[in-house]
């Protein structure tokens, strides 16, 4: 909840800054907040079992899970205003828009530690209504525009799935409580009405969209491409997460674990259409912003066969996923707002020959790029490992194999990339020169996927008292 309250502070500075004319002090400001909610966040991690804080009448309950996957979110979210100075400064230097992404970051740590469906409806528009705005920031673009049209027409199809689902569940167990709900379901499975079900699976559905998975995804594509660059980059890294950990609390407890056998095999059939379509489409992209966004739907497949494994190494997969997922791609969203000004991409031909103009931006892709796709000493490489570890122990054989020839495919589509940088012919373009800010970026999350990729125990040791979510 302190993280949550600091986040607002700073949405509502930074809408005061436009008004008070300190617009130049408040990137410094977001800067500094955000450590500030990253250091609240962690203080929650020494509370005893029985002290956890919970709010509003415990619709919010700050556990191990939400400190650990708060943590992620806001980290990820400092680095992306380290990476996004020029978006803030130059391009747009309106203050409303570091609002926006703030509020957005609020939504996202509400679906971290939610107990209630009204919180969880609550945190999924507080963080889509902002992004709907920021898809389409930039009004000379068409391309923008449209992104956030789709998205926000898409968004709105979601939404009321998600509430319609909330009411029919709410219908059925007569409370929005997920602790009580799970009692309901417990005592009456053997009774429970035909659309206490529907509610289920609609609420399966909405959150699948916002997840972006197959065949919920059809809107990504066109989105990611159209919108900035950066927001782009926010979409796939800090809403992903925050998606993915609203399923994990709702499903991976033991709030509908007595009808497993009903949604579970929606979302494993979701998984394999997952890896299917999504390492296809990436494979026959040339636009590299487009080929990131096909593979962030297949990720969220990664992450949503963790959720289908349903067992307790499910959160410590997820945990490591995400925040290995976090990092590679800011990385690689960092390289590409440099060597592509173009918001809506560009081919992969833009990166010929910048092993030779910028040696430090070609390595530093090619780690984001090998961690993407999962290879070897890299974080993403665990990250999958720990994935499939989950899966084969939930006996899903055939899904880790599709996720295994989807990783194969990936490969093809990021070594393109690679090769491109170090055995095509440079462009005449004069060389890249990121600021020393993206250079420290670009450093920062480097080290991070290696150290991560040579000790996983870093985040696994961490990452076991989030069994306490499939306990909850």
């Amino acid at each position: 909840m302190k993280a949550i309250l600091v986040l607002i502070s700073l949405g509502i500075i930074s809408l005061l800054a436009e008004i008070f004319r300190f617009r130049r002090a408040l990137y410094p400001i977001v800067i500094l907040g955000l450590m500030g909610a990253i250091a609240t966040t962690v203080s929650y991690w020494w509370y005893d079992d029985g002290d956890f804080a919970k709010y509003f009448g415990g619709m919010i309950n700050f556990e191990d899970s939400s400190v650990i996957f708060s943590t992620i979110i806001i980290s990820t979210g400092l680095l992306w205003f380290l990476m996004s100075d020029t978006f803030f400064n130059k391009e747009n230097p309106r203050t409303d828009l570091v609002a926006l992404v703030l509020f957005a970051m609020v939504g996202a740590v509400i679906l971290t530690c939610y107990t209630n469906m009204a919180m969880l409806f609550l945190g999924v528009e507080i963080l889509s209504i902002p992004l709907y705005v920021l898809a389409g920031s930039r009004k000379d673009s068409l391309s923008s525009n449209e992104a956030a049209f789709k998205y926000f027409i898409m968004g709105a199809f979601a939404s009321a799935f998600l509430l319609f689902g909330i009411a029919l569940v709410y219908g059925a167990t007569g409370s929005f409580n997920l602790g009580v709900i799970g009692q309901v379901v417990e005592a009456k499975k053997e009774v429970l009405p035909g659309f206490f079900m529907v509610g289920v699976l609609m609420l399966v559905v909405s959150l699948l969209f916002k997840v972006s998975a197959a065949p919920f995804h059809f809107w990504a594509p066109d989105v990611y491409q159209g919108a900035p660059t950066y927001v782009t980059a926010f979409m796939s890294t800090i809403v992903k997460t925050a998606a993915i950990v609203a399923i994990l609390r709702l499903f991976l407890s033991v709030v509908f674990d007595d009808i497993t056998s009903f949604w579970m095999p929606v979302i494993l059939v979701c998984v394999g259409i997952t890896f299917v379509v999504s390492n296809v489409s990436a494979a026959v992209q040339n636009n590299v912003k487009r080929m990131l966004a096909y593979s962030s739907i297949s990720h969220a497949g990664f992450l949503l066969l963790a959720v289908g494994a349903f067992n307790a190494y499910s959160a410590k997969a997820i945990i490591f996923y995400t925040a290995a997922y976090s990092v590679g791609s800011i990385l690689a969203f960092a390289v590409l707002t440099n060597v592509i000004k173009d918001h809506t991409g560009g081919p992969v031909e833009s990166f010929n020959g910048l092993g030779k103009k910028n040696p430090f931006m070609a390595l530093v892709m090619t780690i984001a790029l090998l961690s993407l796709a999962g290879i070897p000493p890299t974080a993403g490489f665990f990250g999958k490992y720990y994935v499939f570890n989950a899966a084969l122990q939930a006996g899903h054989v055939w899904l880790v194999i599709l996720g295994i020839i989807g990783s194969l495919i990936g490969v093809y589509y990021y070594f393109r990339v690679i090769i491109a940088m170090y055995f095509k012919e440079a462009n005449e373009e004069p060389g890249v020169e990121p600021s020393k800010q993206h250079q420290l970026v670009m450093f920062v999350t480097a080290v991070i996927i290696i150290v991560l990729g040579l000790l996983p125990d870093l985040i696994l040791g961490i990452g076991s008292a989030a069994e306490v979510v499939a306990a909850k």
